[in-house]
């Protein structure tokens, strides 16, 4: 096929910018340069049970999976489950998570040779592709080997879907190529379909079957000694470049006194350098990986760990969702949610579209139009205590009803593997 063709020899023209975008990465995180050969299909081999494989890119993704490998496990416990992943804190959080339990390997980029590598090591007996992840020669090589592979917890924002549109030949073969494709709302899988998928069904959202850790929910009570059981915690989690300075100006016009804030950077690279900021703005703060109390003329925390989001959320009062003061398309709000925590949340959503909208809608959620409406509405929350209560357990009651997509997710494996193996 002429699309796909095309398609590949750009992927050929793309490789000198492929090695130079993973060492640039690995400049702030040096795991980019850790098993780079399975980026290009080269594995240690495999020889062992039937393989049950899922594709989770990054952090939010192989959390939104934690109940399903559970389920997965227990019901197909001759099955191994093989997790991939395109970042390293994808791969730590998989770690984190699921242990020796998994095996964990990144995806090959998507050349002809590296995914039929893959296959022929792993021979899944079925794969799973996760949200927006849609590669035409991974998904060819799978009809090709008779893999089934599904796209489930699709989703598929406008910004993503003009960008698919783009290329509608090959967007279309690689859609049909889906042996089950299941859409988290109604007008992700109108997208689809209007891209060429056929048949897409609704399934919910991974990302409301939540389970907090216990591990975390213990490690949240540790962090709110250290903050300050009377003081006011005001976390902002999964913050992105420019959105830190914009938060501290509206905090500091804000002036609510005694307020400890906690920045958590959505990525690590970028600690030293939200540090830097704190810095040159003369703000007294300390680390989270200092492990310390924090004194009371302490400003700031900053959120240095991995894989301890739960935790900040146990910790504190209210939360604002980072990516959504700027135009990153905002950050999952469910793990607050489920939590009881009241959310701020910014009017830049398109990633969450639905399930922002839903909390908003249910009281969940309070949407703010720039970084000083949300240092307004902070302080105004901050005084109503009674407030905070009730959108808590708005929240709490949201992300219960909204429960249910591992379970669809397992009658379309189990429509494959069979019910039990």
């Amino acid at each position: 096929m002429m699309a796909r063709f095309l398609y590949t020899l750009l992927l050929w023209l793309s490789l000198p910018y492929i090695a130079l975008h993973l060492w640039m990465r690995s400049r702030k995180q040096p795991e980019y340069l850790e098993h780079v050969g399975e980026r290009f299909g080269n594995y240690e081999p495999y020889d062992g049970k039937p393989v049950i494989w899922l594709h989770t890119v990054s952090v939010g993704e192989t959390r939104a999976v934690a109940m399903l490998v559970k389920q997965l496990q227990e019901t197909w416990p001759h099955h191994q489950l093989l997790l991939t992943h395109t970042t390293p804190t994808g791969r730590a959080e998989s770690e984190r998570l699921f242990g020796d339990d998994v095996i964990r390997v990144y995806l090959p980029y998507d050349y002809p040779f590296a995914v039929r590598k893959f296959l022929e090591n792993f021979r899944p007996v079925v794969g799973v592709l996760m949200e927006t992840e849609i590669w035409p020669s991974l998904i060819h090589a799978c009809n090709g080997k008779r893999v089934p592979l599904l796209l489930l917890n699709a989703r598929m924002s406008e910004k993503s879907a003009a960008r698919y549109a783009r290329y509608p030949s090959l967007t279309r073969t690689a859609l049909n190529g889906l042996s089950i494709i299941a859409a988290q709302t109604r007008a992700d899988a109108e997208r689809l379909e209007q891209l060429g998928a056929p048949d897409v069904a609704v399934m919910g959202n991974l990302k409301f079957d939540i389970q907090p850790p216990q591990d975390m929910l213990e490690l949240g009570k540790i962090l709110r000694r250290h903050f300050g059981e009377t003081r006011k915690i005001f976390l902002a989690a999964s913050t992105r470049e420019g959105e830190e300075e914009l938060l501290l100006d509206a905090l500091e016009s804000a002036g609510t006194p005694g307020l400890l804030t906690v920045i958590v950077p959505r990525h690590p690279q970028r600690f030293d350098e939200v540090a830097a900021l704190l810095a040159e703005r003369k703000l007294r703060f300390v680390r989270r990986s200092e492990e310390c109390d924090v004194p009371e003329e302490v400003q700031v925390v900053l959120g240095d760990s991995m894989g301890e989001m739960f935790a900040y959320y146990a910790a504190c009062d209210v939360a604002f969702i980072g990516g959504s003061l700027l135009s990153f398309g905002g950050q999952n709000l469910l793990e607050a949610c489920a939590l009881g925590r009241p959310v701020l949340i910014g009017p830049h959503t398109y990633n969450f579209a639905d399930a922002t909208r839903l909390a908003v809608e249910d009281g969940a959620a309070l949407r703010v139009i720039d970084a000083g409406d949300l240092g307004e509405k902070l302080q105004e929350m901050l005084s109503e205590p009674s407030r905070l209560q009730s959108m808590g357990a708005a929240g709490m009651t949201f992300v219960r009803e909204n429960q249910g997509a591992t379970a669809q997710a397992m009658r379309y494996l189990g429509s494959i593997l069979g019910e039990k193996g």
